[in-house]
Order: C-alpha cells, then structure tokens, then sequence
C-alpha cells in the first residue's frame, strides 16, 4: 500500500511540474510596449496610438523622458521606463547567415533550440543568385520574428549584413561577406535586406516612413573596415588612407545600394579611421552622404565599444565627453557598449552636447522599433503575429540551406573528368583530413545553434558503405604534425580518396587576419603524399573563407580534381556528397581572386585599388589587379560545358554629350543632360547552350576597357550576372540590362563619377561584342 501510495505521489508531483511547465511556456510573452490591457497604458499617450504618423509618436514618446532616462536609451541594452510602459530593448542580435547565438538579443533555451544555418556568406555569394539571396534573408527574417513571437529574443534589430569588399584575401572575416565585386556585393545586399524586413523581392512593398518591418537589418560595417589584426595594425588603431577615387568606385557603392534599394533600416559604423578620422564622428560620411545625399531613414549604430576606442586607442578624444558629443553630432545614435551611459549627461553639462542632438537620436531609435510593431501592443497579435516555432527549423528552410550549399559549391578542377565518382562501381572510399569529420567548422562564424548536424565524411558514408576515415592532421587544421604512414596506408587500401582540408576558425576569422596564404602547417605535405600513394587520382575539397594558394594541387596530376565548399552551413556536408557522386552538377563560381602566395608580402595596410607600376605595387581584385592567380574571379567548372552567343541586336555606338568635351575625352556622369543615361541603357540577350549534363549554370557579362592606358581605369567590370537552369544539351536566353553610365563609368581622381569616350567591350565566355561611346 505504501509503494502504490509513493508511485502515485511521483506520478502526481510529475504531471504537477509538467502543467507547471506549460503554463510557463503559455504565459511567456514578447517585450512590447503600450499594452492596453495594463496601466499606465490603458489610456495611450499619444505614442501608443497607432493612427498617428509614426514621426509624432516618435517625437512624443521622447518628450516625455527626463534627461537621465534619455541617456540609459543609447546603449544597445536600453532598460524599460515603466512609468510610461515601455519595455526594454536590446538592439545587438546577429543573423549573418542565420539567427545567430552571438550578440545579447536572442537565446536558443527555450522551445526553440535551433535555427537554419546557411552556408556562410562567401560561398553563399558564389550561386551568382539574386533571388536564392532573397529566400535565405526571408527565411532568416520569419525565424528571428517566430523566436521573438516565442519570447526568445529581446530584439529585432540584426546587425547583418557584412557589405565591406573583400580587399584583401587574408582579412579573417572575408568569409562573411559577399566577396570583392561592388556590383555582386551591393546586390546580395539589396536582397537579404528586402528579404529579411519583409520587403518583396522587387522592393516597394515597404514604405520606410510607416510600414511595419519583419525584422531590421544594418548595413556594415561603415567604412572600408576590411583588417581585423595583422601584424601590428589592428581594427581599433586602424587609420586607412583611402583616395576619394577608391571611395567612390568601390568602397561606398555597396552601402549606397544597401540604403536606397535595399532601404534598410540599420547601418554600423565601424571602429576604424578613414583618413584621420573615425568613421562614427564623420559627420560627412553619417549625415551628409548617408542620411542627406542617400536618403537614409533609420538608426545608426557604433560597433562594439567604438565609441570607447576614439578616446582610449586612438587618442582621436581628448576626454570621453567629446568622443560622446562628436558621434551624437555626426549621426550616430546608438552606442554598442556602455560609453554613452557613463558620459552623455556630464557632456550635457559641460556644454560639448545639447539635449536636443540626444533628441534626434532618440527619435530615429524609438522610429525603428515602432516601425517593428512593438509600440503596437502584443506583436503576436500583429501582422506577424502568427510566424511561430514551425517557422523554425521548417522543412523548407533546411530545404533551402542545402540548396545553397549545392549552388555555391566551386569546381575549380576536374581533370579528364574524374568526378563525378560513380554509384555503383565505388566499392570502397578513404575519406582523409581534419575538416572531415566536423560539423562547427561548416558553419563558419556568427553561427547560431544549427538544426542538424551532417559531417562530410557521415554524408560520403550514405554513399558508399565501405568507408574508411583518417583525420590525417594530428592536431587538427593547424597541422603541425601529420600522420603520413597511416594516411597513405588508408588510401592504398582503398578505390578512391577525398581529401578534406582547408581552415577554420583558428586560422581565420574576427579579430584574426592570417599572414600568409598557403594551406596551414603541413597540409599540403599530407595531400601530396596521399596523392602519390592512391590507387587513382584524389579528389582534394577545401573548406575555408578565404583563398589559399594550392597550385601545388591545381599543377599535380595525382590530385585530379578539387572543390571549394567555403563553410557550406549546416547542409554542407550532404552538399558535397551530392556533388561527388552526381546527385547534383555543380554551377558556382568564384566571388573573389585566389592570388598566389606571393601576394602576402603586399602590405595589407595599403588600401590601394589601382596598381601602382612605378613601385610594383599590383593593384587589388580583379578589376584592377596585374599580377598572376590561381584561380581568377568568375572562374567555376561544371560536369558540363556551355557555349555562349550575342543574339539581341546591341548598338555599336552610343552617343552621350554634346561632342563638345574637355581634351580629356571624359565627362562628369553629373554633367550629364537629365535623362540622358537612362536613355542610353539597351537590353543584351545572350544564348546559352548546355552540350551536356542539366544543371543551374552562372552567366557573367562584362564591360571591358579596350584602351587601357587610361588613367586609373578598371582593367573589366561586372556589367550584369544571371543564373540558368538547363537540362540536357538545352538551350535558353538570359537578359541583361546594359547601363553605360553605370557599367562603363568609373571615378576620376577627385571622386567624381565619370565616362570615357572610347572603345568598350561586352564579354561574356569567349564572345565579345565592341561598343564605342561618343561624347
């Protein structure tokens, strides 16, 4: 009777908690503010009334503040002020390539666990495919608002995306960005924004002075923050001397696109120096090119602790209260970090500040939130209120996660067709490296908590049973020591051998720049070796952001074939596998210039886009670099070939101006008669044929300057990329829209935008078509 009793009480104390539980999960609420059924909101300031312009209640809300509760709001983690109903907010969430568990806005503790991981930006970047961009920023904006629904963030303000150019390969955070082009880059921009603020893929849909976003993201990092630490220069002392010329072809032009097409609501300036002075106190670059020239409308952010650095690092700040009236009074209205907190009032009162230069901030941060819905009463009640946890981690996501690992995935060798492996006559496989049997370093950084966790060596095993696994590396990706005699035993004993390598976090990433660009440690050694030792011609894949130089591999006839996954996300692993075994053609291409090691004694300091011949120096990316690759921008094979042709009629001459020009031949884009550029577009068609197996394949279209003893011009530009799918030796079309101001113009010294009369070429594949620009 005693044990019936106990059991009993057990099973009642369990179901007990287990209610109790329950009506945790159903009481847990997101942070909002003006909630009508609670004092003291039950009678609505005029903030809280929703058919006001949001710019009024914006206004009202911070005209009802003291001075103190003002200055505790400009901090990332603003605290609730519960005499009006205002909740607390926290501005710093991340969602590089998924909603991150970094930053202090979201937890993974609660009924959801997980969110999509997509593969990291820079391979991501490599599908050439604006509208893929689009879904994964969408998917990415559904799960932030179904975890905000759940009350499992306390912010939706994400501070994504990384539009800095990829100058230099061994920045450590060339991984989270869409590479070097400032076309390809401003455009992945424009569709992750509109993705994940719930714009259309078109855009328009949002009207930015009232419309509610999904989720708000921010453009960074403002500006040319592009070394993170090398030698002895860091981003925090970081003083890059950039020409006006570089400016505005290549540094600024993403940004511009990110505000104005994209309409995000968020931009972060960034910590280091352009030309003397710290990007968050340039009034210039905040509020007269930002704000007045782009027509920004939303709040801007320091990165973390920025603020801080102008006075303790750089000595830009003579005491902290002017580091604090200097970013307030360029534009700045959030601080990451606590510097605003300890010193806006005592700037206050020593005159460097007033309170209304605290007003405008306020008034673009509170605009921001309302426009998030969360001066609307309980968000689950809104227009997303029904985004929930089968949002999360939804077959469709994941779905898309494999997608763009498939479509980013790089052929970058593949002699006398060694993949793909067959089926059914691969009797037995080694699978050999560090990066073989991980699952964190597929996800690269800013990762969240992924929903599944697939090794490349696990997917290769749902392929072939017998599968052998050496880690190769005995101490992982650095490599100093390598287990050659077991390596090379598990390769002769076996058909065929993939060999995983590359980097990870360890090698590069934030606050990490690398120093050379060779495989680390003794990698090359262990896949030189193994080569030389299997049976057949290995298949080398490299998982790693940046490039590294492996010529040594692209030279070794043994190495037959070789495949860049970048840091493929959470469905990377089953990516590979698909395309080893030609479940799926491989369509990606490269998003930046792989340079030769040699490149690593260019000072990653010189922030230089043109080549310099007096001195040797060579210039950077593609558009402007002179030395030798590896493997150029745009390169990418496929298990097929394409052939390319012109087939739209496409003016030889276009005549733009008067014809009466300076001797110089070129004019100021501004100088231009109204009109006169969007007349000049025309549309290209190019026909593309697939002569073998189906599959999405990447168009490039590029302009080319056929004088190239002009002065500071690119050597060829991006005029356009679109992405095919073709089935067996089918033929299609794409279109471009040609733009010759756009496309053909370049910087002139001072910063101007202008166009050169003179000889161009369109070219795309080996077709070329020549256009000659009258002024």
């Amino acid at each position: 009777m005693k044990i019936y009793t106990k059991i009993h009480l057990i099973s009642l104390i369990k179901c007990l908690m287990l209610l109790m539980m329950i009506m945790v999960v159903d009481s847990i609420q997101p942070p909002f503010s003006c909630d009508p059924t609670s004092p003291p909101s039950s009678s609505p300031y005029p903030f809280c009334n929703v058919s006001l312009p949001i710019s009024r209640r914006a206004n009202d809300v911070v005209s009802r503040l003291t001075l103190d509760e003002k200055v505790l709001q400009l901090v990332n983690g603003a605290p609730a002020i519960p005499r009006l109903g205002i909740s607390a907010y926290e501005w710093w969430s991340e969602a590089l390539h998924g909603v991150s568990r970094h930053g202090k806005g979201v937890r993974f503790n609660g009924t959801v666990t997980a969110s999509t991981m997509f593969p990291q930006v820079i391979l991501t970047a490599a599908s050439f495919d604006s509208r893929l961009w689009y879904q994964i920023g969408q998917a990415i904006g559904r799960e932030a608002r179904a975890m905000y629904n759940e009350g499992q963030a306390k912010g939706l303000t994400f501070w994504a995306p990384n539009i800095n150019v990829l100058r230099d390969p061994r920045w450590g955070r060339g991984q989270e960005t869409p590479g070097e082009d400032p076309l390809v880059v401003g455009d992945y921009s424009v569709s992750y924004v509109r993705g994940i603020q719930g714009d259309s893929f078109e855009g328009g849909k949002i009207d930015p002075n009232s419309d509610q976003l999904q989720a708000s993201a921010c453009c960074k990092h403002f500006i040319a923050n592009d070394l993170d630490n090398w030698k002895n220069a860091t981003r925090y002392n970081f003083d890059a001397n950039i020409t006006q010329q570089d400016l505005a072809d290549t540094y600024l032009p993403p940004f511009q696109r990110c505000v104005q097409q994209g309409r995000a609501s968020g931009i972060m300036c960034a910590y280091n120096r352009v030309n003397g002075l710290p990007n968050c106190a340039d009034y210039n670059l905040l509020t007269k090119t930002a704000r007045d020239a782009w027509g920004f409308k939303g709040y801007i952010a320091s990165d973390c602790d920025a603020v801080a650095i102008m006075h303790d690092v750089q000595g830009y700040s003579k005491v902290p209260e002017d580091a604090v009236a200097s970013v307030l009074k360029a534009g700045m209205d959030v601080n990451c970090g606590s510097y605003l907190k300890k010193y806006t009032k005592s700037a206050v009162e020593q005159k460097k500040l007033t309170e209304a230069e605290i007003d405008r901030a306020l008034e673009n941060l509170f605009t921001v939130r309302m426009r998030l819905g969360l001066f609307d009463g309980n968000p689950k009640t809104g227009i997303y209120g029904s985004l929930g946890t089968d949002q999360v981690c939804s077959k469709e996501h994941q779905d898309l996660a494999l997608e763009a690992a498939r479509n980013g995935i790089v052929l970058l060798k593949n002699s006398a067709g060694l993949l793909p492996l067959s089926k059914t006559e691969t009797a037995s496989i080694a699978v050999i490296g560090p990066n073989a049997n991980v699952t964190q370093t597929l996800l690269g950084n800013y990762e969240g908590e992924a929903c599944r966790n697939v090794t490349v060596l696990q997917a290769i095993q749902n392929y072939v049973k017998n599968t052998q696994f050496h880690q190769g590396c005995v101490d992982f990706v650095n490599c100093t020591a390598i287990a050659v005699d077991d390596a090379v035993r598990v390769a002769k004993a076996v058909d065929r051998v993939i060999l995983v390598m590359g980097l990870d976090q360890s090698q590069e990433r934030e606050k990490l720049d690398r120093v050379d660009l060779g495989l680390p440690g003794k990698q090359a050694a262990l896949v030189s070796a193994v080569a030389r030792a299997a049976k057949k011609p290995v298949t080398l894949v490299l998982v790693c952001g940046g490039p590294v130089d492996v010529s040594f591999a692209k030279d070794d006839a043994k190495i037959g074939s070789i495949l860049w996954a970048g840091y493929p996300g959470e469905a990377g692993g089953i990516a590979l596998a698909e395309i080893i075994f030609g479940d799926h053609n491989p369509g990606g291409r490269l998003p930046m210039t792989w340079y030769p090691k040699e490149f690593a004694n260019v000072p990653m300091t010189d922030m230089r886009m043109r080549p310099d011949p007096s001195t040797g120096y060579p210039g950077r990316t593609y558009r402007f670099y002179t030395g030798k690759t590896v493997f150029e921008f745009g390169y990418g094979l496929s298990y097929s070939t394409h052939s390319y042709k012109f087939v739209s009629r496409i003016p030889n001459e276009i005549h733009l101006g008067s014809n009466q020009v300076s001797p110089s031949r070129y004019m100021p884009l501004s100088a231009m008669a109204t009109g006169l550029c969007e007349k000049a577009e025309f549309t290209v068609v190019v026909g593309v044929e697939n002569h073998g197996r189906a599959g999405n394949h990447t168009v490039l279209l590029f302009a080319r300057r056929d004088d190239t003893k002009s002065s500071g011009h690119f050597i060829k530009q991006l005029a356009g990329f679109r992405r095919v799918s073709l089935g067996d030796r089918e033929k299609g079309e794409v279109e471009f829209v040609v733009k010759p101001c756009e496309h053909f113009g370049r910087a002139n010294k001072e910063g101007l935008m202008v166009l050169e009369e003179g000889s161009w070429s369109l070219v795309v594949g080996d077709q070329e078509y020549n256009i000659h620009i009258v002024l």
